[in-house]
């Protein structure tokens, strides 16, 4: 992927005072850069993941504007905004899906326990095992319920039997899994429901024990009892896992996240510990946004 060396400037405040809070994301729409707002609680925790001054356009589109963030350690941190926003865009460059797009440039960096992601000498597919990604729609692999979870041991070299038996049952206990295909392993993963196989392709993702879990919109493609598994399940990953994880839906956000940051058209506008973005956020914006008033 190209690359801009010259390092990203801070974003700017609008000339010599920033936009006036009710016109931020008027200024936004404008194209004008605004200062975010990151409470202290935020830099208080040790990140897992720093993003630093990251910006990303698609051609001559640019969708990140100069995005700074860290992500906190064996925390659950959700990414909100309207559709558009570049949650998603965000998400992946963590891991460099976009590195698949024609035409990305990207300035700026992240760094991951202290790699820089983006460093040239960067192996991506030794980066991408320090992830786990679930996407929007389930994907299990068309084999058994055993081999989709132990599968990135055993792309690994492992061997061992006793290994990959406990590496199985260990992840599908976390995954919330385990009780119910406990009997079946030997079955195709592809005939488990939509929420099943959603929590298989978790399980998956944690038996390679990630440095960070990243869930693109895990629940939008399931009904509310799956969507409701899935939550507990996130929620039961608190503490043990840093989670980065997209939504659309508020509500969502509000009961499994400890930390919640709100872009709107590429920019991060407000970023802190979810309970005060939904009761006490310091910008009306996103008290807009978060009580539903747009997006």
């Amino acid at each position: 992927m190209p690359r801009d060396t010259e390092q990203t400037p801070p974003a700017a405040v609008l000339n010599e005072q920033p936009a006036a809070v009710g016109d931020r994301l008027l200024a936004v729409a404008n194209g004008e850069d605004i200062p975010s707002e990151v409470h202290d609680r935020v830099r208080e925790e040790t990140p897992v993941l720093e993003i630093d001054r990251f910006s990303l356009w698609y051609g001559r589109k640019q969708a990140i504007h100069s995005v700074s963030m860290p992500i906190p350690h064996n925390q659950v941190t959700a990414l909100v905004g309207p559709s558009g926003c570049g949650k998603s865009t965000l998400l992946k460059s963590v891991n460099r899906l976009n590195d698949l797009v024609q035409n990305v440039r990207i300035t700026g960096d992240m760094r991951l326990n202290g790699d820089s992601i983006y460093d040239p000498r960067m192996d991506v597919i030794d980066l991408r095992k320090r992830m786990g990604m679930v996407f929007q729609k389930p994907n299990p692999f068309p084999m058994s319920i055993y081999e989709n979870v132990v599968y990135a041991l055993r792309i690994d070299g492992e061997r061992n039997r006793g290994v990959l038996d406990e590496a199985c049952e260990v992840s599908l206990r976390g995954a919330a899994l385990w009780d119910e295909v406990k009997d079946r392993l030997r079955d195709s993963a592809l005939g488990l429901s939509g929420g099943q196989q959603q929590r298989l392709c978790i399980a998956r993702a944690i038996a390679a024990e990630p440095e960070v879990l990243l869930l693109d919109e895990p629940c939008s493609a399931l009904d509310p009892i799956a969507t409701g598994k899935v939550e507990d399940l996130i929620q039961e990953l608190r503490g043990r896992y840093s989670v980065l994880m997209v939504t659309h839906n508020m509500q969502q956000a509000s009961r499994a996240s400890d930390y919640t940051a709100f872009m709107y058209l590429g920019r991060l506008v407000e970023y802190g510990p979810t309970s005060d973005i939904f009761t006490k956020p310091i910008l009306r914006e996103t008290e807009s946004y978060v009580t539903g008033r747009f997006g």
